[in-house]
């Protein structure tokens, strides 16, 4: 009866291995199964927040667009009125410009000539 009982432990110990090894793939497929979802999640929380920044980034490219428009428009008008002011100058001292130049050139200066003699 001992050999049949010595037997009967080993069947235990093979059984108990065999349940320990389902025990132990099990929880490995477990894990397995477990980072692949948190992989999925991972994925998708990151195409979330990509998404997110570009949306912003787009968002900044059209703002930034319009106030290109804006800045264009207000610097052709600061142009257009700058050079009105400096037309207006232009014609409000041309006269006297043009009086000045005459005179110096129509001007005869007798100071050189009596040098010469």
């Amino acid at each position: 009866m001992q050999v049949s009982a010595g037997q009967d432990g080993i069947q235990r110990l093979l059984a108990a291995e065999q349940e320990a090894q389902k025990i132990v793939a099990k929880a490995r497929k477990d894990k397995s199964e477990r980072l692949k979802q948190a992989k999925r999640e991972a994925e998708k929380e990151i195409q979330g927040y990509k998404q997110q920044r570009e949306d912003a980034y787009q968002k900044r490219i059209k703002d930034d667009s319009s106030n290109s428009g804006a800045n264009v428009t207000r610097l052709d008008q600061e142009s257009n009125d700058q050079m009105k002011e400096i037309q207006k100058n232009i014609a409000a001292k041309k006269k006297e410009v043009l009086d000045k130049l005459l005179g110096y050139i129509t001007e005869v200066n007798f100071k050189a000539g009596a040098a010469h003699m």
